[in-house]
C-alpha cells in the first residue's frame, strides 16, 4: 500500500492553527490512553525477561544487597524521567530525546543523541528475538516433554528462521497501528505480572516454610546500598540494574497518539516506574527469602544458572505444572517487548526525517493505520539482518554487542537529562518546583548516568568485560561500543552533506513549534 508523505517544509503553515501551536506528522491521533501508555513502557522493559536474565548475575555481584541495588538503579532512571515529562509538556514530539536535544544543544548533538536511541533499539529488539526464540523451543520441549524439540534451538538454521519468523510478526503487528499494538500488550502484560505475582507469593510460602536451606530471613540490611563489599561490585550490579528499567520513555514516543499528549505519556512513564520497581523488589526480596544468594544449589548467584534463573527456580518454587507457566510468561514478557520496543525507533527515525535529519521518505505515515510504516519497516529488516549477521559471523560478537548496550543507554539518557536543564535554564529562579524538577533532578539523573557511561567506558577497556574476545589487546565490548558510536558520526557527515538544513540549524530550532497534532 502507499504512504501518505506528511513531511513539512521550512516555513510551511498549517490552515486553521496559529502561530507557536502544534502540528501534526499524521500518526493516530488519540490512540492510547493513560493505561494504554503505561501498558507500553512495562512492555517495552520486559520485566519477567529482565529478571530471568539479571536476578542472578545482580546477586552475584552485590550478593544480599541486590533489592538495594534495584532501588538504587531506580533512582537516576526516576530523576531522568522528571526530565522527560517535564520536555513532553513543553514539546509533545514523538521525536522525544532526539527533538529535544537539538532545541537544546544544536544539530549535531541533537543528532547523536537519536542515533544512540536507535542504535540500542536495534541491538535490544534483535537480543529479544533470540531470547523469545530459546524460550519457544525450551517450552515446546517442556510441554512435549521431549528434549530433542527442546534441542531445534541448538541448530543454528531452525533458530534463525524462527528468530525472524517473530520479528517478522511483531513488525506487521507494529506497523497496523497502536490500536493492534494495545490489544495484543494488554494480554501480554497481564499474563507476565499474574504469573510473576503467584511466583512471589509461591516464593514467600517456600520461604516461610523453610523448604530450602538456603533460604534467608528477611533482613531490612538487605536495603543499604552502602553495605556492598566493593565500590567494583556495586558500579556491576548498578549497572544491571540500569539496564532492567531501560525502555520506559516508549510511553513518550507514542505521545503523539496519546490523549492529553502534553500530560498523559509523563504520568504514564511514573506509573510504569513504580510498576517495574515495585515488581523487581517484590520478586527479589522473595527469591533471596526462598533460596537465598549464595554461588551454590538454588542461590541465586550460582554462576551455572545465574543467566537465566526462573529455568531454575519455576520447578522447585512453583512445581512442574505451575512451573510451565513461568516459561510462559518469560516467552510472554520477551515477546511483548519485541513489539513495543518497535513504537521508540520507528518514530524517532520518524521524527528525524520529518525535520530532515534523515532521507525523506522514512517520513511517510501509512495513511490508514497511521503508523511510520517504512521507518518500522527498516527497524524490522535491520533487527533482522543484524541478528542473523552476528549469529553467523560468532556468538561471541552478538554477546559483547549486548554487553555494549549500557553505554548506549546511558549516552542517550544522561544527554536527554542534561538536555532538560539546559533548555529551561532561564525559568529556575520562578518556583521551587521549576529549580527542582527542571534543573536539578535532570542534572543528578544525568550526572549519575554519565558516571556509569565513563565507569562502563574504562571497564569495557578490559578484554575480561563480556566474552573475553579482544582486538590487538583491547578488549572487543569496548571496540564494539566506541566503534557503534563513531559509526554515528560517520553516518551524520555523511547525511549533513545530503541535507545541510537541518545541520546549519535552519530546521529546527528553540522556536521551532512542534510538529505534534494538538490536543
Amino acid at each position: 500500500m502507499t504512504q501518505l508523505d506528511v513531511r513539512p517544509r521550512v516555513g510551511d503553515t498549517v490552515s486553521g492553527v496559529a502561530e507557536g501551536d502544534v502540528r501534526g506528522k499524521g500518526l493516530g491521533k488519540g490512540s492510547v490512553g493513560l493505561v494504554g501508555s503505561a501498558v507500553i513502557g512495562i512492555s517495552t522493559v520486559a520485566p519477567v525477561y529482565c529478571l530471568t536474565s539479571t536476578l542472578g548475575s545482580t546477586a552475584g555481584e552485590v550478593g544480599v544487597q541486590m533489592p538495594a541495588v534495584f532501588l538504587a538503579g531506580f533512582l537516576p532512571m526516576l530523576l531522568v524521567a522528571f526530565a522527560y515529562r517535564e520536555l513532553n509538556k513543553a514539546m509533545p514530539d514523538c521525536g522525544t530525546s532526539f527533538t529535544w536535544t537539538v532545541k537544546a544543544f544544536g544539530p549535531r548533538i541533537g543528532w547523536m543523541c537519536g542515533w544512540g536511541l536507535v542504535i540500542a533499539t536495534i541491538i535490544v529488539l534483535s537480543n529479544l528475538a533470540g531470547v523469545a526464540t530459546s524460550y519457544f523451543w525450551l517450552l515446546a520441549g517442556e510441554i512435549t516433554n521431549n528434549p530433542s524439540i527442546s534441542a531445534l534451538d541448538d541448530n543454528k538454521l531452525v533458530h534463525i528462521a524462527t528468530c525472524l519468523t517473530l520479528i517478522a510478526a511483531a513488525t506487521a503487528i507494529s506497523y497496523r497501528g497502536m490500536t493492534a499494538t494495545k490489544g495484543v500488550q494488554y494480554a501480554l502484560v497481564g499474563l507476565q505480572l499474574a504469573v510473576l505475582a503467584i511466583f512471589v507469593a509461591m516464593a514467600f510460602q517456600k520461604a516461610s516454610a523453610g523448604s530450602f536451606d538456603t533460604g534467608l530471613d528477611f533482613s531490612w540490611q538487605w536495603m543499604n546500598p552502602f553495605a556492598v563489599e566493593s565500590m567494583a561490585a556495586f558500579t556491576a550490579g548498578l549497572s544491571l540494574s540500569i539496564f532492567m528499567y531501560w525502555g520506559w520513555d516508549a510511553c513518550l514516543a507514542t505521545n503523539e497518539e496519546t490523549t492529553g499528549s502534553a500530560k498523559t505519556p509523563g504520568r504514564a512513564s511514573l506509573i510504569a516506574m513504580i510498576v517495574l520497581v515495585g515488581s523487581y523488589l517484590a520478586t527479589g526480596i522473595a527469591a533471596q527469602m526462598a533460596v537465598g544468594s549464595g554461588t551454590s544449589g538454588l542461590g541465586l548467584g550460582n554462576p551455572d544458572t545465574s543467566d537465566n534463573v526462573f529455568a531454575a527456580l519455576a520447578g522447585p518454587v512453583m512445581g512442574p505444572m505451575l512451573g510451565i507457566l513461568l516459561f510462559v510468561a518469560v516467552l510472554a514478557s520477551a515477546t511483548a517487548s519485541l513489539q513495543t520496543t518497535f513504537i521508540p525507533v520507528a518514530r524517532t527515525v520518524l521524527a528525524m526525517s520529518t525535520y530532515e535529519a534523515l532521507p525523506p521518505s522514512y517520513a511517510k505515515v501509512h495513511p490508514r493505520f497511521k503508523t511510520p510504516g517504512r521507518a518500522t519497516v527498516m527497524a524490522g529488516v535491520a533487527t533482522g539482518v543484524f541478528y542473523t549477521v552476528m549469529t553467523l559471523v560468532s556468538e561471541n560478537v552478538l554477546t559483547d554487542t549486548i554487553f555494549a548496550l549500557g553505554l548506549m543507554i546511558c549516552f542517550y539518557y544522561s544527554l536527554t537529562a542534561f538536555a532538560c536543564a539546559w533548555y529551561f535554564r532561564k525559568e529556575l529562579r520562578h518556583l521551587a518546583r521549576d529549580l527542582f524538577f527542571k534543573g536539578v533532578f535532570p542534572v543528578l539523573g544525568g550526572l549519575l548516568l554519565a558516571t556509569v557511561f565513563l565507569k562502563t567506558l574504562i571497564d569495557m577497556w578490559n578484554p575480561s568485560y563480556g566474552s573475553g574476545s579482544t582486538v590487538l589487546g583491547v578488549g572487543s565490548v569496548f571496540i564494539i561500543g566506541v566503534g557503534l558510536l563513531a559509526l554515528g558520526l560517520v553516518v551524520m557527515f555523511v547525511t549533513e552533506r545530503r541535507s545541510p538544513a537541518f545541520f546549519r540549524g535552519q530546521v529546527l530550532t528553540k522556536s521551532t513549534p512542534a510538529l505534534v497534532v494538538e490536543d
